[in-house]
């Protein structure tokens, strides 16, 4: 009897314990663009689907690609996106029966000689998945050894005034299944509903090359050239098409470490082809002048663009991606 006694109790306590922390996250974990990006392509078929990290975010403009092209697309790279993710984002939409016809990888090699760094980043696409088994597999193959302060309490990464103050509108945002793209704006970039984020210019003058370091092939970690190539491999099983490109960078950063970039695009472009996969760089002498890389059309020297020479990119990849004749 007492044995039996102790157990419901037990129960009890994790039962109420389960339900403390799925309130605290329904209450502190802020409405962040990736929830609104993961829930478009989990409930909605496009034909394009632009991945990677932040220079794609900021300088891909699926509308204005399908001004051009006439194909719908949305924008799911996003700063912190590591191959991993990339490769659980494509299997969460073949789970859902909303697998694309192409996928357009924007290739960023600092987040290939790094791991998963920790932190709220550690779990911003795996908290925003819809269960099912590709959660599950997230969980036991990625997620498992983070943190367990990020896995139980992911709110915990955000600051508290900033939760307490938008607790409300955090609750009304989710019970209402709200995925609308007000209140995901700053003063400085504006999102849009198609996953681009528009950065408003910046004074050239401000910029600075202090932070930025040329990376070379050998600082490349095989973990995460291996979970890009199982992407490829999930696209082909799939019927996807798998196109790599790099977004053009300005000439200040170009002038400063193209011989190791030089480096890093002829490795991916080999990559590429042992895996059967296109490969567009817009700083090699084939595209180089398709674009302008005049330092006044970005907001860094690390190579975000501001909202109107994003537009004029992405006009220029709608037409080399969609070639007429």
């Amino acid at each position: 009897m007492r044995n039996s006694k102790y157990v419901i109790k037990v129960i009890l306590v994790a039962a109420v314990t389960v339900c403390l922390l799925v309130f605290l996250d329904f209450a502190l974990y802020p409405c962040t663009f990736i929830r609104n990006d993961i829930h478009a392509v989990s409930e909605n078929t496009y034909q394009d689907i632009y991945m990677g990290a932040s220079y794609g975010k900021i300088n891909i403009d699926p509308s204005t690609i399908e001004d051009i092209s006439g194909r719908t697309g949305h924008n799911l790279c996003v700063g912190g996106e590591y191959t991993m993710d990339t490769y659980y984002l494509v299997k969460l939409m073949c789970e859902r029966g909303h697998a694309p016809e192409r996928i357009i990888y924007e290739v960023s090699p600092a987040y290939f000689t790094r791991e998963k760094e920790e932190g709220n980043n550690f779990l911003l696409f795996y908290h925003e998945f819809p269960f099912g088994m590709t959660k599950l597999d997230y969980f036991f193959n990625a997620v498992s050894d983070c943190n367990l302060r990020t896995l139980f309490f992911p709110w915990y990464e955000y600051p508290l005034n900033y939760e307490i103050s938008h607790m409300q509108e955090t609750m009304q945002r989710k019970w209402n299944r709200d995925y609308s793209a007000e209140g995901m704006s700053t003063a400085s970039q504006e999102y849009h509903e198609d996953g681009f984020i528009e950065r408003y210019p910046v004074d050239p003058e401000s910029f600075t090359l202090d932070g930025l370091y040329e990376i070379w092939p050998e600082d490349i970690l095989p973990e995460n050239m291996d979970y890009l190539a199982k992407t490829i491999e999930l696209c082909k099983e799939n019927g996807i098409e798998f196109i790599g490109i790099s977004t053009p960078l300005a000439e200040p950063t170009l002038e400063a470490f193209g011989e190791g970039d030089e480096a890093l695009w002829a490795y991916f472009g080999d990559f590429f082809e042992q895996h059967g996969v296109q490969y567009i760089n817009f700083n090699d002498d084939a595209h180089y002048d398709l674009t302008d890389h005049s330092v006044e059309n970005y907001t860094d020297l690390d190579g975000h663009m501001n909202g109107d020479a994003a537009r004029a990119f992405s006009r220029v990849l709608a037409k080399v991606l969609n070639p007429i004749g």
